[in-house]
Formats: C-alpha cells, structure tokens, sequence
C-alpha cells in the first residue's frame, strides 16, 4: 500500500477506534440518565461507527489499481462513502426527533444528570480532538472521505458541547422539559451537516468543477508557460480521491516534430505532479496557422506572416473556453 493510502487507512482506524470507545461513554451517559438530549449525542456515534467503516472500505477499494472494469480507478467510491456518511447522519437525527417528541408528550424522566454532563462533556473534548485530526490528514492526503468523517466528528463534538450547555441550564434551572427541546435542536443541526455531506458527494460523483483547483491549474500553467504555446483551450479536469485528470488542447508552431510536442507534453506532465502527485494529463496538440502570428511571441521565427500586434491572458475562462482563432483548430 503507498504511504498516502496507508496514512488515510491509519487515519480512518484510528476514527473507528476513538469511535468506539466515546460511543461507549455516551452509551453510559444515557443509561445512567435516561436523558434524551443525552441520547441524541450517543445515537450520532453510532452513526459515526458505522460511516467509518464504510470509510475505511473506501479507501481500501480506492487504492486498488485500474482494471478492465474501472480503467480510472476505483477512487470515486470515496465520494460514494461520502454520501452514505451523510444518509446515515439525516437517519440518526430522525431518530432523535422521534424519542425528542415522544418525551414531550410523555414527560421526560431524568436523573443523574451531573454525572452524565461530566461524561459527555469529556466525550465532547475527545471528538474535537479526533475531528480536527481527521480534517488535517484528509486535506494533507486529498481524501475527501476522511474530510467528511473528520467535519462529522467536529459536528458531533459541536453537539456535546451544545448539551454540555443545556444539562447545566437544566441542572440550575430544574426545568426538565429543556432535555428533548435540546435534543431536537441538536437533531436539526445533524440533519444540516448530513444534507451537505450528501450535496458534496453528489457534487464529486457528478465531476462538479473545484474553482479553487480550476484556480491552481491555471496560475501553474502560467507559471509554466514557454513562448512557443501559442494558445490554450477547452481545459478539462476531474478528480477520483487523491488522483487528478487533467486534458486540454495546446496549440504549437506548425513545425514543430512529433518528437517536439511529446517533450512539451512530458514537461507538463512533469510539471504538474510537482503539484499533484497523483496526476494524468493529456494534452491534444494544435498547430498553429498565419492569423495566430499577431499574438506569437516567438522572438526568431522565420516563418512569420506579420509581427505581434497582440495579446491576450490565459485566464481561466480562456483556459476552459474555445481556441483564439477557431480556423486553427483542428478537432
């Protein structure tokens, strides 16, 4: 297994593990207090249990190499884990409005509360912990599966911190009935986080464009550029986990050998995984005609048909939009 897909199989474990063992502790909290608010916080770890165990599936299948069946590879299930994780979440707060209303109705019985505030208010520091950790090491490793379940457990850590709060108004106040109005709370801020969870796996699974990364392509390619790019277009990228697809169209001189544009393409392609580790770029080669001459930088052409008279930016709408001269493409 390659150290980046080793570090996020770690990092998805160590989830599991923390998870486990704060699951038990708010399970605790519950028994001992019967406290709806209290179980709110229990049931989002449970949830947390399972989601990282599609996590860490995820990225066992994600690191399997391209087959017959998956010639780009099995990282989009990463998305997919995503989603599940965030489905999961919108059932967990389902269930708590329904104990949270059913306690309303009935009345709720608590006791022991100061010692379950004091369980999950630890349970609550722990998650915060986990969480951040999580969504370092999921950036650090472009795993949007571990970002997911990192933001869920800083979302948990948030909840126990949010019934911390109402177990101590309820213990100054004595006002029982607060205990299933948290809970419900607790249970709308859930169903957000699950909604744009799902949002975001739907986006990856569909290869919605990052404008951040579209934003990072372009400033690289400029960074890069060599005089003899006459023009760039129809830029097209898409990502599966930690690995980016990049294609676009290059126009060069017309002379240029079969040899030449390879070396230019291996220099991209060399380029860019200085940036993305994980990248495969392809790049279909144009050449160029007279009615580009006017925008050419190319100093010591001999072949020019006029001087260059002027120039254009290599902004991201020129990156991903049509060439500058649309009779020198060839499509």
């Amino acid at each position: 297994m390659p150290d980046q897909s080793k570090e996020k199989f770690n990092a998805a474990l160590f989830s599991l593990y923390a998870g486990i063992v704060i699951f038990i502790g708010k399970i605790s909290a519950f028994l001992l207090t019967d406290s709806s608010a209290i179980f709110s916080d229990a049931a989002e770890s449970v949830i947390h249990i399972l989601a990282t165990l599609m996590v860490v599936y995820s990225i066992y299948l994600s690191n399997k190499p391209p087959d017959k069946s998956h010639f780009y590879g099995h990282g989009n299930i990463e998305y997919f884990s995503a989603g599940v994780e965030g489905f999961l979440i919108i059932v967990a707060a389902c269930s708590i409005i329904y104990f949270a209303i059913a306690d309303l109705i009935l009345g709720p019985q608590t006791q022991n509360l100061d010692i379950g505030t004091i369980i999950i208010a630890i349970a609550g520091a722990a998650n915060l912990f986990v969480g951040m950790y999580l969504v370092r090491k999921g950036k650090q490793t472009n795993s949007l599966a571990i970002i997911a379940d990192g933001k869920h457990i800083l979302t948990d850590s948030f909840t126990s911190l949010g019934v911390v709060f109402g177990l101590i108004l309820i213990l100054i106040t004595g006002y029982k009935i607060l205990d299933p109005i948290i809970a419900l709370i607790v249970a709308l801020n859930i169903i957000v986080t699950g909604v744009k969870l799902i949002r975001r796996s739907i986006g990856g699974l569909m290869n919605e464009t990052d404008e951040e990364q579209l934003k990072k392509l372009t400033n690289i390619i400029n960074d890069i550029r060599n005089p003899e790019w006459l023009d760039i277009h129809h830029l097209r990228f898409w990502t599966s986990a930690d690995r980016m697809f990049v294609d676009f169209h290059l126009t060069l001189p017309f002379y240029y050998t079969i040899k030449q544009s390879h070396e230019e393409e291996e220099y991209i392609s060399n380029s860019l995984k200085e940036y993305f580790s994980h990248s495969e770029v392809r790049v279909h080669m144009d050449f160029c005609a007279e009615t580009l001459c006017r925008y050419c930088n190319i100093k010591d052409c001999s072949v020019r048909y006029e001087e260059k008279t002027e120039a254009f930016e290599w902004s991201v709408d020129k990156l991903i939009g049509e060439p500058k001269n649309r009779e020198t493409h060839i499509t």
